[in-house]
């Protein structure tokens, strides 16, 4: 075989190699690498990219100043996750949806939001925004410290060894809120503004045996919009239209009823009423509120 030849055959080896390299190429799955380690990609579930509440601003308060003011009322309300309006602070965690309780715990844990012990400085009520807990205490908040007994396997001698039992979300069934009714002049409106909100934890003893339930800790409501601003909240009617959960407080969209009002000797509703005759405090309260605004308009 001359040379031409033998330089026409290896032409048309490389050519075949080549082909061959260029099809096994095109017929590696996505993902997968030379060394056919697959990559591992998770499939989005959804038909689009979502980015409207990861991206949602909240729009500012209107300024208030002291002499547009002429009227004011403060008002504790309870929230109960377990009344059928209220579901959505309880809803299960799915994808991108989460129970609000740990919206507020995540962040606080991460110290982008601040969170206030419910015992405030100088003896006072925790719902002043005054005595904030330091983020080291924030990581063990709501956690239970347990303890299990176990054997040394040599030794057999008996060893007490603490147990952490993480936070369950399970035993938040209630949110007190803080908001602050007013009159404004400048708007001749009734008008009212969160100013903070506390989980409520049920406590069990060690039998599991329910012993009280009290706020965990409190939250400054108008510093925490941009961040319920980003999370979604289920929407009932609506998959696509979801609302943040800054959208649910700003449009009210949940049940409460009133635990206390601002009065002389700082009671609650359950001091000095109880069971049915509670309720219809409540609803005097309420009353009134809607009233004060109704009574200054003259027909």
């Amino acid at each position: 075989m001359n040379a031409t030849a033998l330089f026409q055959s290896a032409l048309v080896f490389m050519f075949l190699l080549a082909a061959n390299l260029t099809v096994s190429a095109q017929r590696m799955p996505i993902g997968t690498t030379e060394s056919n380690n697959p990559i591992q990609e998770t499939p989005r579930d959804d038909i689009y990219e979502r980015h409207i509440n990861s991206k949602k601003l909240i729009i500012p308060y209107d300024y208030l100043h002291e002499k547009d003011v002429f009227w004011e009322k403060r008002v504790w309300r309870l929230i109960d996750v377990r009344e059928k309006q209220n579901h959505h602070f309880a809803a299960v965690a799915t994808t991108g949806r989460k129970p609000f309780i740990m919206i507020l715990l995540d962040h606080a844990r991460k110290d982008d939001i601040a969170a206030y012990s419910v015992q405030g400085l100088e003896g006072a009520d925790g719902d002043n925004f005054s005595n904030p807990i330091p983020k080291e205490e924030m990581q063990t908040l709501g956690t239970k410290i347990d303890t299990v007994v176990t054997f040394d396997p040599e030794t057999l001698e008996e060893i007490i060894e603490p147990v952490v039992n993480p936070f369950n979300p399970e035993d938040v069934r209630q949110f007190r809120l803080k908001e602050v009714w007013f009159f404004d002049e400048e708007t001749s409106a009734m008008d009212v503004r969160i100013l903070g909100i506390a989980p409520i934890q049920d406590r069990y003893d060690d039998n599991g045996n329910f012993i009280n339930s009290g706020p965990m800790f409190w939250v400054y409501y108008p510093d925490i919009r941009p961040v319920l601003a980003q999370h979604a909240c289920y929407n009932p009617t609506n998959d696509l239209n979801t609302m943040s959960w800054e959208d649910v407080f700003e449009a009210r969209h949940f049940s409460s009823y009133i635990i206390k009002e601002s009065n002389v000797h700082d009671r609650r509703i359950q001091d000095y009423k109880s069971g049915v005759d509670a309720l219809l405090e409540a609803d005097k309260i309420k009353e009134q509120v809607r009233d004060y605004e109704h009574d200054l308009w003259t027909y």
